[in-house]
């Protein structure tokens, strides 16, 4: 159980209270709005302090002194800062700063050092890299990477037709000769980690673990082609926008920027100096038509309105034959939106989360390993981890086909010095392996919790 002090309840400090104090941790949330620490405190078993937690009172207040750890979400850079500084100062806990400006960018470093933060976390140029990692594998709706990029969880939609529609999940080994895991299956609201038997129907949405060489081949066999985006349409001008400009730019893709305020476009002009930048309102179907929809390979909607960045997809998904991706922050109809064929979407704020919480659960660690990486592949219900196996785990050596493991998880791959193998009931771990497991049980800490004790 670990003491946890959230500052800030905004989109981001009210997704990670959650998830946090779902996995039994003792948190207490600070804010300066009344209405939303009692709204919160309401719906989840939080403690809340209505004030500014940038005050050693207010800090105080809320067990600093007792804190293992504080995290500082606030809509201000600054008072992330000073809160992580007084806090290192008045307890002996960690702490983590939201920095999301683009001017202290280049110093985030020296402020990391200094002031001895944990993590710095920037939700916008987190979401930015994400985006462009989605436009180096554009027929995935989503795209995580374990073992330091070596191996990758690919998330596709299976077309009508597809040489997979039909097939079980054993003949895909064997018919079509690819070293790749299907992890999971989405089937409208359902989702199965599927076993052997599993047979894929057309609008299956699957989750693949393989090296990217691996996954390259597999989706060629299935017909899927992956051709090199050349250009992108990134509709508002916001910090993801120029972000996610200057990477694309660095990946050789042309980019242009619509933006409907004068000011902000002449701040981009300096921001991204090698991006097309359009003064023009994006929901005049004209501007859009006339910047180039119609032959642009990647529509990226990124405005502060989710509403406008769905209705903005679906209407460029009916002009182009594009990657599609769309930014959703706040709305949460889920149902409503995976029935509405957007193909992929990015939510900052559960990336912030998952970022932080992949750090929590690392903190947490017992004997045998820690958390290297965790990815949401399916929001809510299933995740991804990435364990590192020490020397002490009696695990070790014994076959696969022996451990005895809990359901509804799937131990997919082993990262062995950078040999990528998927497993089979013969293989082993082996210490300084990393290992990847699949499931739909939450708040998994460390390797021990995926065996029957």
């Amino acid at each position: 159980l670990m003491k946890i002090i959230v500052v800030g309840c905004g989109k981001v400090g009210q997704k990670l209270s959650e998830q946090l104090n779902n996995e039994g941790n003792d948190i207490t949330v600070i804010d300066i709005r009344n209405n939303i620490i009692n709204d919160l405190s309401g719906r989840i078993d939080v403690m809340g302090i209505i004030g500014n937690g940038a005050n050693i009172e207010i800090l105080n207040n809320a067990g600093i002194k007792n804190a293992d750890l504080l995290i500082a979400v606030t809509g201000s850079d600054e008072i992330n800062i000073l809160c992580c500084l007084l806090a290192k100062k008045m307890g002996n806990c960690q702490t983590i700063a939201r920095i999301r400006n683009l001017e202290y960018s280049n110093e985030i470093n020296l402020i990391k050092e200094e002031l001895g933060l944990a993590m710095v976390i920037n939700p916008e140029l987190a979401a930015a890299q994400e985006i462009s990692r989605l436009m180096k594998f554009p027929s995935a709706i989503q795209i995580d990477t374990f073992a330091k990029g070596r191996v990758e969880l690919l998330k596709f939609r299976v077309k009508r037709g597809s040489v997979i529609d039909n097939m079980s999940i054993m003949d895909i080994s064997s018919k079509l000769h690819c070293d790749v895991l299907v992890c999971t299956v989405e089937r409208g609201n359902d989702v199965y980690i599927p076993n052997g038997n599993f047979v894929i129907n057309e609008k299956d949405v699957i989750s693949i673990v393989a090296s990217p060489k691996n996954a390259a081949l597999f989706f060629k066999k299935i017909g899927i082609l992956n051709n090199r985006i050349k250009n992108a349409m990134i509709i508002g001008g916001g910090q993801i926008s120029c972000y996610l400009a200057k990477i694309l730019i660095q990946m050789g893709i042309d980019v242009k920027i619509i933006e409907k305020d004068k000011n902000r476009c002449d701040t981009i002009c300096e921001l991204v100096e090698k991006a097309t930048v359009i003064n023009g309102d994006a929901s005049d179907k004209s501007i859009l038509l006339q910047s180039g929809l119609e032959n642009t390979e990647a529509f990226i909607s990124l405005t502060n309105l989710d509403e406008e960045n769905i209705l903005l997809s679906l209407y460029a998904k009916s002009v182009t034959n594009g990657k599609i991706i769309t930014k959703i922050n706040r709305i949460a109809f889920d149902e409503v939106i995976n029935g509405l064929d957007l193909d992929s979407t990015i939510s900052p704020k559960n990336i912030t989360a998952e970022y932080i919480v992949r750090f929590v659960r690392a903190m947490q660690n017992s004997y045998g390993s820690n958390i290297e990486t965790m990815h949401e592949i399916i929001d809510g219900k299933v995740e991804a981890l990435e364990f590192k196996i020490r020397e002490n785990n009696p695990k070790i050596g014994v076959p696969l086909s022996e451990l005895k493991l809990k359901n509804n998880l799937l131990f997919a791959c082993i990262n062995r010095g950078g040999n990528i193998i998927i497993p089979r009931g013969h293989d082993y771990m082996m210490a300084g392996d990393t290992i990847i497991v699949v499931t739909t049980i939450n708040g998994m800490q460390d390797i021990s919790d995926i065996f029957i004790k």
